[in-house]
């Protein structure tokens, strides 16, 4: 069965705005306002899933993606104790962590998970859909989700090495289109919410 899945980042929020590792802010008004003016460039999916943070549940619900669920694999990565902290913050006091973080996949940042971690069950969550019952052949899944999330995506789309995770720039409010079957998919990177389609 074909599937189309469509992974969307939050609107911005001071945590993003600062660097800062999810600390359940919620969206900041221009936030609110960029995730409002993009509502109507939304269809309806047959699915829609979210990361369970503050942010992307907000994100959500302004864009009109009524009620979604938050699988497991979706959720925010987990930074441990770098939770709350800006990356200017943790960069000070542990600059040796930071540089194997951004060069290691299989490190765990603060403790919580890597880059291998969330490639993983991302990978496991996106292969699992087609045996996904809600979703018709050809039906469009779509995720707010963790920007992290999204990039594992293209990784696994890709099949690139993890490596490429950090070489994913995935900006608030954009989609990032995968369409296939069987494990193979195809990838669209970055369209705007507003404005072209």
């Amino acid at each position: 069965m074909s599937r189309r899945v469509w992974f969307v980042p939050p609107a911005l929020n001071a945590s993003l705005r600062q660097a800062r590792f999810d600390d359940g802010a919620a969206l900041d008004e221009a936030g609110r306002a960029a995730a409002r003016a993009a509502a109507s460039s939304l269809p309806t999916p047959a699915l829609a899933v979210v990361s369970g943070s503050r942010r992307c549940r907000e994100t959500a619900g302004l864009l009109g993606l009524g009620p979604a669920t938050a699988p497991d694999a979706l959720a925010a990565p987990d930074t441990g104790s770098w939770r709350g902290r800006t990356l200017a913050e943790v960069s000070g006091t542990s600059p040796e962590d930071v540089g194997r973080w951004l060069g290691d996949p299989e490190f765990r940042a603060g403790g919580g998970e890597s880059v291998a971690d969330v490639c993983a069950r991302v990978s496991r969550w996106l292969d699992a859909l087609d045996g996904e019952a809600a979703v018709p052949d050809g039906g469009l899944v779509i995720g707010v989700v963790e920007p992290e999330l999204a990039r594992a995506a293209v990784v696994h789309a890709l099949g690139a090495p993890l490596s490429a995770f950090w070489r994913c720039d995935v900006a608030p409010l954009t989609v990032t289109e995968l369409s296939g079957r069987g494990g193979r998919w195809n990838l669209r990177c970055g369209r705007p919410l507003v404005g072209e389609n």
